[in-house]
């Protein structure tokens, strides 16, 4: 049984760990008296970071490391486990198609259920490790491998001529996707790559797509911002 508890840090960060429920956390975390997007747990379990995906946490870490001149160097890697201010949400029937990257859906073909491994590695290669710690990526490669119920792990793939050119990584939880990270290799491939994903996600029923936090390029493909607590209502609506 989960306690309905919670505990902080001397810096006043919500703190996590196998006991807790993850929902109640979410929902203290969209109360008025705590006013940050994190809180911290360091259980590196595949089985505790489903949960958290479950009750809609975008899981994601950071290594503390120890000075350079250290004779034997500390490190310590944490998770922070992140609630959005403000969430962006793709809803399918806002989809909006550009004249100008309609021209190249058909060059483009795309793979769902794709190379994880791979992919997350090329994210990782792309944009460094600054919160895809080595330690992250052990456990979605292990959740990839082993999901656990009702989470589980996708990779998307966008190919030309059998050649990789775009991909991301991201967390399927019930009827609701959530990006995590991606790529791209060539001009226009992530734009095909968003919406030839969309159309992917709606024949497959999920109820909306959460591409995290709010940037423009987003609301060009029909994007819309929800609060926090708006978020936590529909992603538990679409877990049932």
């Amino acid at each position: 049984m989960k306690q309905a508890i919670v505990r902080f840090t001397q810096e006043g960060l919500i703190y996590v760990d196998q006991e807790d429920d993850p929902e109640f956390i979410a929902r203290v975390m969209d109360g008025e008296n705590y006013e940050e997007e994190f809180c911290i747990a360091r259980d590196f379990s595949p089985e505790f970071i489903a949960g958290l995906m479950a009750a809609g946490f975008l899981v994601m870490s950071l290594d503390l490391k120890g000075p350079k001149d250290d004779t034997v160097p500390s490190r310590l890697t944490i998770l922070m486990p992140k609630h959005h201010y403000t969430r962006n949400l793709l809803f399918f029937d806002r989809l909006h198609i550009g004249k100008t990257v309609k021209r190249f859906l058909n060059r483009y073909e795309l793979k769902a259920d794709d190379n994880f491994e791979h992919i997350l590695q090329r994210c990782v290669d792309t944009h460094g490790d600054g919160w895809l710690t080595e330690e992250l990526c052990k456990s979605l490669v292990s959740l990839w491998k082993n999901p656990v119920p009702p989470v589980k792990m996708a990779a998307f793939g966008l190919y030309r001529e059998g050649k990789l050119a775009a991909g991301e990584i991201g967390v399927v939880a019930g009827k609701v996707y959530t990006s995590y990270s991606g790529f791209r290799t060539e001009n226009n491939s992530g734009s095909v790559q968003i919406i030839k994903t969309a159309k992917y996600l709606e024949e497959a029923g999920f109820a909306f797509w959460d591409l995290g936090m709010p940037l423009d390029y987003k609301y060009l493909f029909g994007a819309v911002d929800v609060s926090k607590s708006e978020f936590v209502e529909l992603f538990n609506r679409a877990q049932r």
